[in-house]
């Protein structure tokens, strides 16, 4: 495990293999830092598919309506859904789509990321100052590596929890 340096602003995803790590960054973009640790906090991402795995691009997630893999899980539907909070702004940066980087999907809109995120496999610039970046994977990027790949994959990967570290004990 990496040595976590702010436990509040760290992220870890059970993955079946392993944890991985992600440090948030709430100094640049602290609405979806708030959200998804709202939302883990709630159980809400506990069982969630990873719908959405383009190899050499990113693994995509966090469909909290469509994607439980043990409530209603729809391949057909999944990634079309978000969360019953609101939409946030962006929270565009200077920080680059660089490997491990978590970033925000959204619709068209600019202002619509919900609660589905994704992790850069490689350096994505073509994304830069079009989606938020809100983390980076700390410990753990060789299990994200190795999320089954497709759209939506045919038997996917999915968080078995999402935890904030300050709230797991030892």
């Amino acid at each position: 495990m990496a040595d976590i340096k702010d436990p509040e602003n760290t992220i870890l995803i059970e993955l079946k293999d392993g944890t991985v790590a992600i440090e948030l960054l709430p100094d640049v973009a602290p609405k979806h830092c708030d959200r998804i640790k709202e939302l883990a906090r709630a159980g809400q991402y506990d069982n969630v598919a990873f719908h959405r795995v383009i190899d050499g691009f990113m693994a995509q997630t966090g469909d909290v309506q469509n994607a439980n893999m043990e409530k209603d899980y729809n391949p057909g539907r999944a990634g079309t859904g978000g969360s019953d909070l609101p939409d946030l702004p962006a929270e565009f940066s200077k920080l680059p789509h660089d490997r491990g980087t978590l970033g925000a999907a959204r619709s068209q809109n600019p202002n619509s990321a919900n609660s589905q995120f994704f992790i850069n496999f490689k350096d994505n610039h073509f994304l830069n100052g079009q989606y938020t970046v809100y983390g980076r994977v700390i410990s753990g990027m060789d299990l994200v590596d190795n999320i089954t790949k497709g759209e939506p994959p045919a038997n996917p990967d999915r968080m078995i929890s999402m935890k904030v570290a300050v709230d797991v004990d030892g």
